[in-house]
Order: C-alpha cells, then structure tokens, then sequence
C-alpha cells in the first residue's frame, strides 16, 4: 500500500457523519526546484495549472484581490505576476540582480523588494510593476515587515546584526538600530505602536516602539526564535526556534512578557493559527502539532509528508494546508472534523502532489 493510501484510509470513519464545506478559491504555491508556482483549486482539491517561471520562486504574494498574485524569483531579482483568472504569467519585471524577500504595504498598493545586489529597497507600485521610490540599505538584508497603519516599515539585516526603520510617507530611512547580535525576523503588533526583532544571536525577543524606535524590552527565550505566528486579535505570539521541542507564548502588550512554553512535538518550526487552534510543523517527525489555544494542551497530531515547512489556513478556517517540501505534496486537514476533547491522530482528508519542494503559498478566494 503506498503512503498517501495508508493517510487517507482513516478519512472514511472519520468524516463519514459529518457534512465537508468547500472552499472557493486557489492556493498558489511556490515550488522552488520545480522553477514553477502551483495553482490549487481548492474546491476540487487537485492542481488546476503548473505556471512555468524563469528561476526558483523564493516567495508567492496576494493582495487579495482578483489578479494580484506576484512570485519572486529571489536569485535573479524579477517580479512575475499571476493572473488568477488565466493562471498564467501576465508581466515580469527585473528589479535587481539578486533580491533577498518580497512584502506588500498595508494597502496591497506597493510591492517591497528587498535586493542583496544592490543592497536596497525597491517600491514597486502593483498596477503598473514600476519602481515609484528607491531607498539604499547599509547591508544585505535579511527580512521585513510594514506596520499595519502604513506608516513604518522596518528591515532586518540578519548577521548584520542592526534593524533599520524607514517611514514610509516620507520615503526615507527613520533611522538604524545596532542589535549587537544577530538580526532575524520581524514583525509589528497589530496596533502598529510597537515592533518585535528576533534576536537570533542572543536568543532574545527585542520589542522597540515604532516611533522613534526606542527599546523597550528585551525577553529572554529558551530557543532561537527563527518562526513567529500571531493568534486571529494579535494579543499571542507564538515563537519557534531551534533549541527546543516547544512553543513560547509571548503577550506582545503594553509591558510585553513571556506567557509560557508547552511542548509541540520535536522541533517545531513553521506555524499557523485559526481563533481557536495553532498547528505547527514538526519537520523532523513529519507530522502536524495541533493545540488549542486557550487550554494550551495537545489536542491532535496528524501526519503530514516528508519536511512539512509551511502552513496556510483558509479563509473560512476550514482547512490547514501543509506544504511538505521533502515529498513535493500539499497535505489537506479538514478543521472542524477534529476531535478537541483529548489528543488523538488527526487524519489528512488528502495530500495533493504540487511539485518540487513547495515552500510557500497564498490563498485566493475567487
């Protein structure tokens, strides 16, 4: 019996008395060595298209809005946008000769690229995939994330080991923060008054304020926090990292503190969160960590295939789709038919091949 036979051998005592509610949209997904995104169609659970790109795609972004779907191909520096409605690429730009990530403002009305050659900020405007402002960096960077107001955007430089704020009505550097240690991921709370740095090198969590960019704490962690995953209002963050086999629960408010650390599995990495429940990804294992939220306990464990790396929630909260960038498949866990009594083993309700190690994906409700 071959092994998505055996995941998908439980799904007929488990969903037999229960009604499964589709999903209207399309999950593009990013497969780095296949050169190509996968267009997911989530209503029938199997690949509508394989969109060809001219290099490996490091990062796939939806605006949310019909057409707005771009892929960067980090390693020669182009923007290619999808178009939802024909699933095929509709333009492609070079920005740079290598970019390191890719975010949207607040307002999906600018794509930021962050370019290792040369270090800089490219402002792309997504109607018409033309620069609108340029801003130089001091140093290759790493990550970055944009305030929810639209006001800040802040760049991490990784092994740099500085952050740099850059006020985004102005279109200008706010000024640079030195970390002393390495710089990893940021990311904003989602009143936009505060933002939280990863600090890799010191396994802490720094907070600074986003006006005027003071420190406002430094937590200390029982791992290196390299995963963030806020809860459905913002008030939990959930960090993962390597060093151990849990999740740390950070309230980010006011004064921001450790909550607590429950254990997930072994080695928990990449994560997502529905307003009840957090899956995280045990690479290693294969399998998916459920919990809820509010009891903090275990409540299901359900496989996945080899390395799941990413995990994306629908809209709806209906489905937990786990990317598996060892066996090149999407795995597919139908939400409400989780038992939440006692942990138990969580059935796949199916696993979809989508390609050569599949990295990241956006959904698009159509």
């Amino acid at each position: 019996m071959t092994r998505r036979a055996l995941l998908a051998l439980p799904i007929a005592f488990s969903t037999a008395c229960r009604t499964r509610r589709t999903f209207a949209g399309i999950a593009f997904v990013a497969n780095h060595d296949g050169n190509a995104v996968a267009a997911v169609d989530l209503g029938v659970f199997a690949v509508a298209k394989q969109i060809p790109l001219d290099g490996a795609p490091t990062a796939i972004l939806s605006s949310g809005r019909r057409g707005g779907v771009f892929a960067l191909t980090g390693a020669n520096g182009r923007i290619h946008e999808i178009g939802v409605s024909r699933l095929d690429v509709s333009r492609s730009v070079t920005v740079c000769s290598h970019a390191a990530a890719a975010i949207l403002s607040s307002d999906a009305a600018l794509l930021f690229v962050l370019c290792n050659r040369p270090a800089q900020l490219v402002a792309l405007s997504t109607s018409t995939l033309r620069p609108v402002w340029t801003a130089r960096l001091t140093a290759p960077p790493l990550d970055a994330a944009v305030s929810p107001d639209g006001r800040w955007l802040v760049v991490s430089y990784g092994p740099a080991g500085s952050i740099e704020r850059f006020d985004l009505a102005n279109q200008r550097s706010a000024g640079r923060i030195p970390l002393d240690a390495e710089a990893g991921i940021v990311a904003f709370q989602s009143n936009s008054e505060q933002f939280l740095v990863a600090n890799t090198g010191e396994r802490m969590l720094n907070v600074y304020e986003s006006t005027g960019g003071r420190l406002v704490v430094k937590l200390p962690l029982a791992l290196r926090p390299e995963h963030f995953c806020f809860n459905s209002d913002g008030g939990q963050l959930f960090v993962t990292g390597e060093g151990s086999d849990s999740v740390v629960i950070v309230y980010p408010y006011f004064t921001p503190q450790i909550g607590e650390t429950i254990l997930a599995g072994r080695a928990p990495g990449a994560m997502a969160a529905t307003p009840d429940l957090l899956f995280a990804a045990n690479s290693h294992a294969g399998d998916v960590s459920i919990l809820h939220i509010e009891s903090r306990k275990l409540i299901a464990v359900a496989p996945a295939g080899s390395n799941p790396s990413f995990i994306a929630v629908t809209p709806d909260y209906q489905y937990a789709l786990v990317l598996n960038s060892g066996s090149g498949d999407m795995g597919v866990i139908w939400i409400p038919g989780l038992t939440r009594t006692r942990a138990r083993s969580a059935p796949l309700f199916t696993l979809i091949p989508v390609g050569s190690r599949p990295i990241a994906t956006t959904i698009v409700p159509v």
